[in-house]
């Protein structure tokens, strides 16, 4: 017989009442996948002289913990729910612990909006570890040991006493530890807001019911609504405009060179005379989920509701609408709903994109697309959604002659790699952005003889590169670094536009954000509607009519 065989032998002469397993499990978590949590509320709360409350918070999320498992208790048996709340506890914890993550509404939709490929990229033996030692080995040894079941009536009585029990101890515990230290906590929940985002794994576990009623609220809205009733090329507009919208991924303004980064990142857009590049854009969102939906959208960040807007008009609906072919490739892993009335194709496997190696390539993206071109009567708006600089595998979003900044991180778990390794990595993929930008400008001047061309160039976010230990994004809004919030936007124009450049550069440092593109792509399209527009500074200044 095994050692493990052994051991797992004796524990299952073990016996727990099921209340014991949800105090003892829930301990476990509370010390185990708290660690980020608790150096925060310990970098406010300096140790020792701050020991009694720091206690007593251990206890309020021991408790909040104990509350999450009961009500799990209610809809699952007693094994099932410590479970999840194991497994649950350590793949938070170990996002958290090593990249800085928050587990928040939108950070649970971003999980649910990540396709298998980035998934993939997120899974490594640092994680296989962490998730075994702290969950799985964790849930065998509590699914090992025997539960005291509840054969009659009077054993089903008896376990809902004591369960009610455990639940109002654990209320009392809260209520008594908020009266011990009423001033501190005053200051805790009003103050210091942000430290409870942390706590692990009552925020995600709140988070993820959040999004599920959420989901259940935009279900039940089934009317779409309609941002304008009219949407025209004026009579008086005889020239065809193709104009191409080029949807960044995790790019940060202050890696562009074209913004006065010391690296030279953009060597290429560097030589395009018509090109201006904007340095003061704030981005609509720190996740794609929400950025891509919210800059098509009419209503501007403040009044944008993610759950609401697969079935309100964004801009690109009001684009068709006016007889334009709309198209939409995506070499990412969807449009978040942005394309769901237009034209969708999908660059992500061989079949449509001839430019794959490791994985496929933005590039590809600009397969086939003169074909298009050619065949169309009216103006063209395409718009190319990008794999850009996704991370953690950075060195995977970009072929290998585009290393040029080594050592390069060459793996997703970060916490091997150098800060500067990680940098390099990640500057190699703003490279080949750089590539890609001007082959979309090489392409859309060798149609500009026929179309007034442009280009409008937007990442959806930023990415925290290690500044203060955190890493990726989609940290909440509100206390998201710049990295993340801070994104470069870039417009060419050729010389048949009615973009007018100078000008247009005379706008570059006005602070502005995506709410000004949905503007941007109806002047470009030259579209007129009664479409209520966000307020926000132009982005584009256009040429005197003749």
């Amino acid at each position: 017989m095994s050692f493990i065989q052994q051991i797992t032998g004796r524990v299952k002469t073990w016996q727990l009442s099921p209340q014991l397993a949800i105090i003892l499990s829930t301990f476990f978590v509370t010390i185990s996948g708290n660690s980020t949590f608790f150096s925060h509320v310990e970098a406010v709360y300096p140790w020792p002289e701050n020991a009694l409350f720091i206690s007593s918070v251990a206890m309020m999320l021991w408790a909040l913990t104990s509350i999450v498992c009961i009500v799990l208790n209610w809809m699952m048996p007693v094994k099932l729910a410590i479970s999840i709340l194991l497994l649950t506890s350590a793949v938070c914890s170990y996002f958290t612990d090593g990249f800085g993550v928050i587990f928040d509404l939108e950070m649970i939709r971003n999980m649910f909006a990540t396709n298998s490929a980035e998934a993939t990229d997120l899974f490594n033996i640092g994680m296989l570890g962490h998730v075994t030692l702290f969950g799985v080995l964790p849930s065998i040894f509590f699914n090992a040991i025997s539960i005291k079941k509840q054969t009659n009536l009077k054993d089903f009585k008896r376990r809902s006493v004591f369960t009610g029990v455990t639940l109002l101890s654990s209320v009392a515990i809260i209520v008594a530890n908020i009266f011990a230290f009423s001033g501190q906590y005053a200051s805790f929940f009003r103050e210091h807001k942000p430290i409870r985002y942390y706590s692990n794994p009552v925020q995600p576990m709140y988070s993820f019911v959040a999004l599920a009623l959420q989901n259940l609220r935009a279900v039940s809205a089934t009317e779409f609504v309609f941002e304008t009733s009219r949407a025209a090329i004026p009579d008086t507009d005889l020239h065809r405009e193709l104009v191409i919208v080029v949807v960044g991924e995790t790019a940060r303004a202050d890696h562009f060179s074209l913004n006065g980064y010391a690296r030279e990142t953009n060597p290429l857009l560097a030589k395009e005379k018509d090109l201006v590049s904007f340095s003061q854009i704030s981005s609509c969102g720190t996740s794609t989920a929400i950025s891509v939906p919210c800059m098509f959208s009419i209503i501007g960040r403040d009044g944008f509701d993610v759950g609401n807007s697969n079935t309100t008009e964004n801009v690109l609906d009001i684009v068709a609408k006016a007889d334009i072919n709309v198209l939409w490739r995506d070499n990412n892993s969807d449009s978040k709903g942005v394309a769901d009335r237009i034209p969708y194709v999908s660059f992500k496997n061989q079949d449509t994109n001839p430019v794959c190696d490791d994985e496929c390539r933005d590039e590809g993206m600009l397969y086939g697309l003169q074909e298009y071109i050619d065949a169309q009567e009216q103006d063209i708006l395409i718009v190319l959604h990008q794999m850009g600089s996704h991370g953690p595998a950075y060195s995977k979003r970009y072929p290998s002659e585009f290393e040029t900044f080594t050592p390069a991180c060459q793996t997703s778990e970060l916490s091997m790699c150098s800060n500067q390794e990680i940098i390099n990595a990640y500057d190699n993929t703003i490279l080949y952005t750089d590539y890609f930008l001007s082959k979309v400008i090489g392409f859309l001047k060798n149609n500009t003889p026929r179309y007034e061309t442009s280009m409008i160039y937007v990442s959806d976010h930023g990415e925290s590169l290690g500044e203060n230990n955190v890493y990726l994004h989609g940290m909440p809004y509100m206390f998201a670094p710049e990295a993340q919030t801070h994104v470069p936007l870039i417009v060419w124009a050729g010389e048949t536009s009615d973009v007018d450049i100078p000008r247009t550069r005379a706008l570059k440092d006005v602070p502005n954000s995506h709410d000004a593109l949905a503007q941007a792509i109806l002047q470009s399209m030259e579209v007129e509607s009664d479409v209520a527009l966000t307020p926000s500074p132009p982005l584009l200044a256009m040429k005197p009519e003749d």
